[in-house]
């Protein structure tokens, strides 16, 4: 049997597993929650990764029967060092792969997107971040500052500005807007005054969740979620600007970019309006139409290590 590998997408949403062969076939998937790495939660992260790796094994051979040659980690919040360490350590521990690599979540989408190729990929999701790769191979990132002040762009981002204009027009600051009643359903609050202590205790995910929201309330019409949406679309494509000048000259040069993440589906009026943008903003760019499989990205990664030459 030939060897077999395993990628991972561990976001901080959901985890998704692929198991296959070093030669590109797919065998099996897992689905399960989230398992991006927080400060000092190294081990829940490698908790949920085993099991669901553990699952998709099973569905090959007797439990326990196999092992991967290469497990492909791309884990939201291995940025720092130490988180990364502490996510290896403790997979490493499990003995459920002969190797463990733990890489960032956005370079298995851009091992996706583009291979070895340069291009630029945006990822607009819960957060956002932006990376590219150059002609040369340099990779660069752009954004990914974190939901306190950074994301911009992103579904927390725009949740934390859609509870900002509702306060404005609740004070008469702004016009009235018919945000104020969806937001006050999707947070079940009886009042606008409420969404202080709802906001307290929200993480990015919970903001993120009144997305739909603002996206319903922009095609219906109302102005500020119509304006909220485009800025959206104005602060995501200033990282594909910024990376376009850094790594391929200017905004005029040809440059492949791909999408991903929740607010890059096919169909969101967010990723029309990013498009339609970039047609003016970036000149070069060329957007690529197929989905952006980051699972997909980091099985390809770990097949690749085998290959590799000794």
């Amino acid at each position: 049997m030939s060897e077999i590998v395993v990628g991972v997408d561990g976001g901080g949403s959901k985890t998704r597993v692929m198991v296959g062969t070093a030669e590109g076939e797919i065998l099996a998937t897992a689905d399960g929650p989230k398992s991006a790495v927080t400060p000092g939660e190294a081990q829940h992260s490698a908790d949920v990764i085993a099991q669901l790796v553990t699952q998709a094994l099973s569905e090959i051979a007797q439990p326990g029967a196999v092992l991967p040659r290469v497990l492909y980690c791309g884990v939201a919040g291995t940025g720092r060092d130490e988180e990364r360490r502490a996510l290896h350590s403790a997979l490493d521990a499990k003995e459920i792969a002969e190797e463990v690599i733990i890489d960032s979540d956005g370079f298995i989408a851009m091992y996706d997107a583009f291979d070895d190729r340069a291009g630029i990929l945006l990822v607009a999701g819960t957060g956002s971040i932006a990376y590219g790769r150059s002609p040369a191979g340099e990779i660069v990132r752009c954004g990914g500052w974190g939901p306190v002040f950074g994301d911009e762009g992103s579904g927390g981002w725009i949740g934390k500005r859609a509870l900002s204009i509702v306060a404005a027009s609740s004070d008469g600051r702004e016009p009235a807007t018919a945000l104020l009643f969806p937001i006050l359903a999707a947070t079940q609050c009886e009042d606008v005054e409420d969404l202080i202590a709802w906001a307290s205790v929200a993480d990015a995910r919970a903001f993120a969740s009144l997305v739909p929201v603002v996206f319903a309330t922009a095609a219906a019409g109302d102005p500020r979620a119509n304006a909220l949406v485009t800025l959206a679309a104005e602060e995501l494509v200033l990282h594909v600007r910024a990376l376009s000048r850094q790594l391929f000259t200017d905004e005029r040069a040809a440059v492949a970019v791909a999408l991903s993440g929740g607010l890059m589906d096919r169909g969101s009026p967010l990723r029309k309006r990013l498009e339609q943008r970039l047609k003016s903003a970036v000149p070069g760019a060329q957007i690529r139409s197929e989905e952006v499989l980051p699972v997909r990205g980091a099985l390809r990664a770990a097949a690749r290590r085998i290959h590799l030459p000794t």
